[in-house]
């Protein structure tokens, strides 16, 4: 059977459907291909989940301290089994959602594995969608415009191949009926330090292994030496600049064991369960990009500001790109793509607007710039800092870890960078990120009246703390 379509988009993840909802809307006819369930990785195996468990980890230390309060309690109990109840309640309801987005604007899903075609005598032209079926019956669905958006996988460590019981990737770790009493975590990257945030409010030993000089390599320095600092205190052992020889690990004694180096030393690692967490690579393989001119670079595919491949009428999104593996940079990237398809005026994708949000007790958010980045591109900086421990709302909250960090053009006034640490700031990050938008400048926004008590009043400080101006310091 064949199935002709303005728009075809290969995978129904957060990427995939946003770009069907917002094509639906501008009229087009769409056909989305999904091989397992509507949502992708966000919904099913990351975003969603892994934080209705946090949450419910945060809760429990929330209660653990309640004394810190006034409020007195005996015998908090965790039962892991309604914890993992409520993730899945969660993301059946939101799964029920996105299938009900789908009817709404009659949108066709087709339920299959799909591999794109090059020209046949289908199309002139690649971009036609080959779809197996669950029943081993084939469609072919040929569009004018293709979007790939495949999304990703957890990285491998080449020796150390996870096994789903004593090694494991995050997409494992979500599926663990019962808590491990310790967990080794390989990578201090942001899925890293948020199970390491989890798992230690859920009581379970935790150590984690990363092999730059500090957490969150990708983010502001400071932003790492906080996590660090906090979560240290916590009882997690944070070890960084850490090689692991991964050809040491082994389970004689039915206990994981690694070996890591460090300063010269070696030492040896054991723990019920290793979490390996080195990132996510990009499913290029095996959905026939073989049979077009698409380039495909270090696991990713090569696209321009407006998302479109080496063939200008198929378009990518999402984690497949590389770049922010994030579900809201995909939904951004998918308007772009299906408003460039359509013709409409939308300006080109910037990274620089894409906010970046660690969901660790306390969280971490930023947007933009770090200080080292701004300064290897040139520019002459200028940087504000403001506590969050001389904000009321954060001691009233018994939050007051953290900071707002913000790095701005010294010559022009211009916002680089924003960088946050602590409660709720995946929140208050969003006013950094209109402020980027709409171009402002650090002394606009410090100039805004802030309601008070709140936390939002940090970023407020932390722009004037850029002229040595802010009040509460």
């Amino acid at each position: 059977m064949t199935i002709t379509c303005d728009i075809a988009i290969l995978g129904g993840g957060t990427g995939g459907y946003t770009a069907a909802i917002r094509a639906a809307q501008l009229g087009k006819d769409v056909v989305l291909i999904e091989q397992d369930k509507l949502g992708g990785t966000c919904l099913h195996r990351g975003c969603i989940p892994s934080k209705s468990l946090l949450r419910s980890a945060e809760m429990f230390a929330e209660m653990k301290n309640s004394e810190a309060y006034g409020i007195e309690t005996e015998g908090i109990r965790l039962s892991f089994s309604k914890v993992l109840n409520r993730k899945n309640d969660i993301v059946a309801k939101l799964h029920q959602g996105v299938q009900y987005l789908m009817r709404k604007h009659k949108i066709k899903v087709v339920h299959g594995t799909g591999r794109v075609i090059g020209p046949s005598i289908f199309s002139p032209q690649s971009g036609a969608v080959a779809v197996e079926l669950p029943d081993g019956e084939m469609e072919t669905v040929v569009p004018s415009n293709l979007i790939i958006a495949t999304g990703s996988r957890p990285r491998m460590l080449p020796g150390l191949e996870t096994d789903g019981s004593y090694v494991l990737n995050s997409d494992h770790a979500l599926q663990l009926d019962k808590l491990p009493e310790s967990v080794i975590i390989i990578g201090g990257g942001v899925i890293g330090v948020e199970w390491a945030s989890m798992l230690n409010d859920f009581g379970v030993t935790v150590t984690i292994v990363e092999t730059a000089g500090r957490l969150l390599p990708a983010e502001d320095e400071d932003t790492g030496m906080e996590l660090k600092k906090h979560l240290s205190a916590r009882g997690v052992v944070v070890m960084t600049g850490v090689n692991v020889m991964t050809d040491s690990y082994k389970t004689d004694s039915g206990v994981p064991e690694i070996t890591v180096e460090q300063g010269g030393s070696q030492k040896i690692l054991t723990a019920e369960k290793i979490l390996v967490s080195v990132g996510r690579s990009g499913n290029t393989d095996n959905i026939g990009l073989e049979n077009t001119d698409v380039r495909v670079q270090n696991e990713s595919i090569v696209i321009n500001g407006h998302m479109q491949t080496t063939e200008p009428h198929i378009y990518a999104i999402g984690d497949v790109v590389g770049g922010y593996q994030l579900a809201h940079a995909a939904a951004h990237e998918a308007i772009t793509a299906v408003h460039h398809i359509c013709g409409e005026t939308l300006h080109a994708y910037r990274k620089e607007w894409i906010p970046r949000c660690v969901y660790t007790r306390p969280e971490a958010a930023s947007v933009g710039l770090t200080e080292n980045q701004a300064q290897e591109q040139g520019f002459n900086i200028k940087t504000g800092k403001f506590p969050f421990q001389a904000n009321g709302k954060a001691l009233v909250q018994g939050a007051a870890e953290g900071f707002v960090k913000v790095i701005a053009d010294k010559d022009t006034d211009d916002i680089l960078g924003v960088h946050m640490v602590g409660a709720h700031v995946t929140e208050l990050i969003g006013e950094a990120v209109l402020a980027q938008v709409l171009d402002a400048a650090s002394w606009e926004v410090g100039s805004m009246v802030y309601a008070h008590p709140t936390l939002s009043e940090v970023l407020g400080e932390a722009m004037l703390a850029l002229d040595s101006r802010a009040l509460g310091i």
